[in-house]
């Protein structure tokens, strides 16, 4: 078996997603499986709907119940939706602790250490789990300085 990595992309351009994701099919086409979490973003179906057609090698989840994006979200719907985050960060940690999956990508993860619902400590605790044949790709805007030692590749997309 392959040795995995961990990987981040992060920046203020756009694509990260993008790359995660593509990574995520790359590896499908291979014949490995894949598991993409969303976090932080707005509820679309169309998508969804598509990457359905993906399974069982690339499976998409997200725990966001909100048609909003994060940010758009009143004080108290934020707190609601939290709790729905921190359900899809749980379900990360199960996928990691049973080797779910060969690629897992926590899409917008950093935006959750960034927004507080998760602290950097239970990151760093989530990337210790990963088994070692395992690829985590982790996407966001903000690199936390404190997981830098716990990543492998580190991609900075940035706007010219």
């Amino acid at each position: 078996m392959t040795k995995g990595v961990v990987k981040v992309y992060y920046g203020d351009g756009r694509g990260k997603s993008s790359s995660a994701f593509g990574n995520a099919v790359l590896s499908a086409a291979k014949g490995d499986t894949a598991i993409m979490i969303e976090f932080l973003k707005k509820k679309v179906s169309i998508e969804g709907e598509y990457l359905k057609r993906l399974e069982p090698e690339l499976k998409l989840f997200r725990f966001a119940k909100s048609e909003k994006s994060f940010a758009e979200l009143s004080e108290s719907e934020k707190l609601e939706e939290s709790q729905n985050l921190k359900n899809g960060f749980n379900y990360g940690k199960k996928v990691i602790s049973t080797a779910a999956c060969d690629v897992l990508v926590l899409d917008e993860i950093l935006g959750l250490v960034d927004e507080k619902i998760i602290d950097i400590e239970d990151l760093k605790n989530v990337l210790d789990m990963r088994p070692e044949e395992m690829t985590i790709i982790l996407t966001g805007r903000k690199l936390p300085e404190a997981i830098k030692d716990d990543v492998d590749e580190i991609y900075c997309i940035m706007p010219e």
